[in-house]
């Protein structure tokens, strides 16, 4: 969905200013993942936990970094379908793809999001 927006800079940083009903829709939906399901005893499912936790952990950092999929998929070397897949919570990355993704994330967060 494309989505008009603007970017501004105040006391040098940088700020995004979407319309209302889009600001609304995405704070919404920036907790949709929800936890899998508990087990009988109350327990949820370590893998599917993590995995949960890994995607919204990534989303919040890229969102606070304030780069797209494609930009830190980039700056992490994978493709940027396979960061939407983690981020949905529908691809459980190795290690080595989140040491990626989290190099990636303080690169940008060093130099503000620009190479």
């Amino acid at each position: 969905m494309a989505t008009n927006f603007q970017t501004v800079t105040l006391a040098g940083r940088r700020f995004v200013i979407v319309p209302e009903t889009e600001f609304r829709r995405l704070a919404r939906d920036s907790g949709k993942l929800p936890m899998p399901p508990r087990d009988a005893r109350g327990n949820y499912p370590a893998a599917e936990a993590l995995q949960v936790s890994i995607a919204k952990s990534i989303l919040c950092e890229r969102r606070a970094a304030g780069l797209t999929q494609v930009k830190l998929a980039r700056l992490a070397g994978i493709r940027p379908e396979t960061l939407n897949r983690i981020e949905k919570g529908k691809h459980a990355p190795s290690v080595a793809t989140v040491d990626r993704i989290d190099r990636a994330l303080a690169k940008a967060r060093k130099t503000g999001g620009h190479d």
